[in-house]
């Protein structure tokens, strides 16, 4: 057994609060919001500090923590919120770029050539600016999935379980959501500049 412990307390906002806030904003897009589940985990993680194991360290606990009340988050909003007609979001990326025989249209622009070493990026600052830009152009429920799905890491059943979405549903906000920010992260990321 590990034994890590757990730091006053008190310390908790100074030595995790801006890297907790940085992960909710990522995921729920509002500074709001974001603070409110930073909040809520910080009075969590108060409340079970002694069912504290020490098996992983004090702040990827916290992060367990804030990825689940994230989660209730998105149950809340999927309740209090009429459900989103996905026909027609992201319609305008829907437009097959290959023809018939697989093969480019001539009038599509093929992907541009991304980094060799992808990792390297995610350490940059600017690319997680540039990707929290692209979430935002996202509507609200495509977010919600793309976040929960590739950020957090859940399995199809439990996303559909959370956003109350069908599994074809899921599928096509995860596919649309894809295609958006590969398309935004090219433009603004893996271009000569960002340009917002």
């Amino acid at each position: 057994m590990d034994d890590r412990q757990l730091t006053d307390p008190k310390d908790w906002a100074d030595k995790h609060g801006d890297y907790l806030y940085r992960c909710a904003l990522l995921r729920v897009r509002d500074s709001g919001l974001a603070e409110e589940v930073v909040q809520e985990t910080f009075l969590a993680a108060l409340q079970a500090r002694a069912r504290f194991a020490g098996g992983s360290s004090e702040r990827s606990w916290m992060v367990g923590i804030l990825k689940h009340k994230i989660i209730d988050l998105f149950r809340k909003q999927c309740r209090e919120a009429p459900a989103e007609d996905i026909e027609g979001v992201g319609a305008d990326l829907d437009e097959h770029p290959f023809d018939t025989q697989g093969y480019w249209k001539s009038h599509a622009v093929g992907p541009k050539n991304w980094p060799h070493d992808p990792s390297a990026v995610l350490e940059q600052k600017q690319f997680w600016e540039v990707l929290k830009h692209c979430l935002s152009e996202l509507p609200p429920k495509m977010a919600q999935v793309f976040s929960l799905r590739e950020v957090d890491e859940l399995n199809s059943d439990e996303v559909c379980a959370t956003l109350h979405i069908t599994s074809s549903n899921l599928w096509v906000l995860l596919h649309r959501a894809r295609k958006h920010l590969r398309t935004c992260l090219e433009r603004h990321h893996f271009a000569d500049a960002p340009q917002f």
